[in-house]
């Protein structure tokens, strides 16, 4: 029999997770082991036994035979944060297709060598005689340093060292040779980076309606009997999900456990964290992105000693170390930025429950309009439904206007925005109310080509098309790769060369030569780079300093502005041009979500959904607002077709430096999928391959793109054809090609 060998780290800490060492597995636990679990291994020349993970098992010794030694045993012991986070680590990797290593730093905190926030502060130690007869001795010496150092020390007997660095201009020299004359000592106490710097009066607590009650009240029975469940609340907008989420974490919490709260966005955290802050105070926190390393690191540690109880932000929050959790919150969760992009490619909602069972915890999904998996699975009893069908505000939802843009250049009129959106924005800019103009791009033109010659300005290592930017440079949103724009056609030589202009800055310029002195904030790529920039215009926004704002996709998620009586989605069918079989579902949830940022507050609301498919399911539907009658046309097709939720699909995703080898490579893997269909199987039980064929961009960076799909009814059968795949792969040893896994795409590549 074949020796087996396994990689174990034995210091769970990202910058050691590279550096696995080898041990052999002895025969008696050669059934048993697995990537994840805990051991013991003799480590050193002394051969002391110490606690590792195991990353990664093959038949391979990448050393010498002779020196490996054996692995002592598994520990068996009471299970810690530190150790869930492996177990969760190992599901990731079998689930989504990654590496051991891969998975662990995507759920570890990151421990960087961050220094400590440390506050100092300096304290006298001599009587006031003491201090006067120094400061006269000082002054007699003309140390002016010392006796000002000295007289403020009379004043006030501890003084933060910054203010006497900072304010006084005294140098640390200074301070220390005070501080060895006895006449005062610098103390230094340890402390925590809070990325929160609110002061905000705690609000009232709000009575919850019959309906909101009612959710409480039922998932509060199921969690106190032990019944820790995954819930779906299917509320229309404005309907006061969030009251019910902030309720049950109260309820959690007091039950002395943690809640976890996700959002899709960053540019969702102010407001999000602003409604939290004034029920929880500084018990809670945020982790995202825009958080410094040492900010990051210290929100880990305060979870990790319990000095928090909510952490709310993106999908990585997911992985905040808490040692107790109760609940995990997903707002918004149709969104597909809960999908990781890189890999492993986990989905946050999948990797949420599987968190909740490791911590005995539920989970509550909500949104306005449910992802397909969710309703499906709630539909089919999986998860428990509930819903809230009526606004808080006592309002309606919007009236809803659909404009044919082919009538409207029919009639004339060949402007960004319809006789129907400009007629309401004037009267909006008369009563002082406010607008949201929404456009489901970035950037300052969609490409440049020649009116001439048709010749389109692309990417010379990727294949799309270069983003004019105003300041004159053509962009590839890919690579990054620039360019200066071109005065003539590089093909035919014609100055009829310009873009197509369809971005939120000529939306603002129109609107602006439309309604002169018209205030306006712009929210996309390009405007929230910075850290606190989501929050700037959010709250610029909020307090009314603009009539109307303009933005992306991340204007429409989850944001709540009372005064806002107007939304005016622009190109509404823009993402139903996309090849890709959830381009339905998104149209639909984008207008829907839109559409009900209007009339939140007091004020009715309208909204206007420009169109050139008037007639498509998805805008009749999200006009008005009717969820269940989307969902049972939509689920009719996947059904049809086999797509998710009504089947599972795995994307294979072959990457190549050069174009052959990835085509050829993309056909042994088909190949090997294809060898283990069973034709003796009735056809609907059966794998199904699609492709290999080149990915709808074929090249980015210099990179070829291969894919092809599997579908299947069983999830576990893709993991199967997955654990194959990753098995040929580890044999065939590619050199210069890569391979990913997608499960249940959020997107066809």
């Amino acid at each position: 029999m074949e020796k087996q060998y396994a990689d174990i780290i034995v210091d769970i800490s990202h910058e050691k997770l590279d550096k696995p060492f080898q041990y052999r597995v002895p025969e008696r636990l050669r059934e048993i082991l697995e990537p994840g679990m805990c051991v013991n291994v003799p480590f050193g020349n002394a051969n002391k036994l110490i606690k590792g993970y195991v990353v990664g098992i093959s038949d391979r010794c990448k050393f010498d035979p002779a020196r490996t030694k054996d692995i002592a045993g598994i520990v068996q012991k009471d299970v810690g944060v530190e150790d869930k986070m492996i177990e969760l680590a190992a599901w990731i990797k079998r689930n989504y297709g990654s590496t051991m290593i891969q998975a662990l730093k995507t759920v570890l905190p990151v421990r960087k060598s961050v220094k400590k926030l440390e506050h100092k502060r300096i304290e006298v130690l001599m009587n006031r005689e003491e201090l006067i007869s120094l400061l006269g001795e000082c002054e007699r010496k003309k140390q002016t340093a010392k006796a000002r150092l000295l007289k403020a020390l009379l004043e006030q007997e501890e003084i933060p060292y910054e203010w006497i660095t900072g304010k006084l201009g005294i140098s640390a020299a200074t301070v220390n040779s005070l501080e060895k004359a006895g006449a005062l000592r610098v103390v230094i106490t340890e402390g925590y980076r809070n990325p929160v710097k609110l002061q905000i009066n705690p609000e009232e607590r709000k009575a919850l309606s019959k309906e909101q009650s009612h959710i409480v009240e039922e998932v509060l029975k199921d969690f106190d009997n032990g019944n820790r469940g995954t819930y779906l609340i299917h509320g229309i907008t404005g309907s006061g999900k969030t009251e019910v989420y902030m309720q049950l974490i109260e309820e959690v919490v007091s039950r002395d456990k943690q809640a976890i709260v996700l959002i899709p966005e960053i540019a969702l955290t102010y407001q999000t964290l602003l409604r939290f802050y004034k029920r929880f105070g500084e018990r809670v926190s945020v982790m995202n992105s825009t958080l410094s390393a040492g900010e990051k690191y210290d929100q880990c540690e305060r979870a990790k000693k319990g000095e928090i109880d909510v952490i709310i932000g993106p999908r990585s929050a997911l992985f905040t170390p808490f040692p107790n959790i109760g609940l995990i919150v997903i707002d918004e969760e149709h969104e597909g930025s809960y999908k990781s992009e890189g890999t492993p490619k986990y989905h946050a909602r999948e990797t949420a429950v599987e968190v909740a069972r490791l911590h005995n915890a539920s989970v509550i999904l909500g949104s306005a309009t449910p992802s397909m998996e969710s309703y499906y699975r709630a539909s089919e009893g999986e998860y428990r439904l509930f819903s809230l069908t009526e606004r808080l505000t006592g309002g309606t939802l919007p009236r809803v206007h659909t404009v044919d843009l082919r009538e409207e250049l029919k009639a004339g009129n060949r402007s960004i925005f319809s006789r129907k959106l400009q007629e309401l924005l004037v009267e909006r800019l008369q009563r002082g109310e406010q607008s949201m103009l929404f456009l489901n791009r970035r950037g300052y033109a969609g490409f440049i080509s020649c009116r001439a010659c048709g010749q389109v300005m692309k990417c010379p290592h990727c294949d799309v098309s270069l983003s004019e930017h105003t300041d004159g440079r053509l962009v590839c949103h890919y690579c990054g790769y620039a360019e200066p724009r071109p005065r003539v056609c590089p093909e035919c030589g014609s100055k009829y060369i310009s873009g197509f202009k369809a971005g939120t800055q000529q939306i603002e310029e129109k609107l602006k030569e439309m309604f002169p002195g018209v205030r306006t904030l712009r929210m996309d790529a390009d405007t929230t780079k910075t850290k606190d920039s989501y929050e700037a215009i959010l709250s610029a926004f909020s307090n009314g300093e603009a009539d109307v704002l303009i933005g992306t996709q991340m204007i429409v998620k989850g944001h709540d502005f009372p005064k806002v009586t107007l939304v005016g989605v622009l190109a509404a069918d823009l993402s139903l041009g996309v090849g890709d079989y959830r381009s339905g579902e998104r149209t639909f949830q984008l207008l829907t979500q839109a559409v009900g940022r209007a009339g939140r507050g007091e004020l009715p609301g309208e909204a206007v959904i420009q169109t050139y498919q008037p007639e498509h399911y998805a805008v009749v539907h999200a006009a008005n607002q009717d969820y269940i009658s989307f969902y049972e046309e939509e689920i009719l097709y996947r059904e049809m077709l086999d797509y998710p939720p009504a089947a599972h699909m795995l994307a294979v995703q072959i990457y190549a430096s050069v174009e052959e080898n990835g085509k050829q490579l993309a056909q042994r893997l088909a190949d090997v999928v294809k060898s283990m269909i069973d034709v003796s199987q009735p056809v609907a039980d059966r794998i199904t391959v699609i492709g290999p064929a080149p990915a709808s961009i074929g090249k980015v960076n210099d990179i070829f793109r291969f894919v092809f799909y599997v579908k299947h009814q069983k999830y576990d059968m893709l993991v199967q054809i997955k654990d194959k795949l990753e098995e040929k792969l580890q044999f065939w040893q590619p050199r210069y090609e890569t391979v990913q896994f997608d499960f249940d795409p959020m997107n066809t590549l």
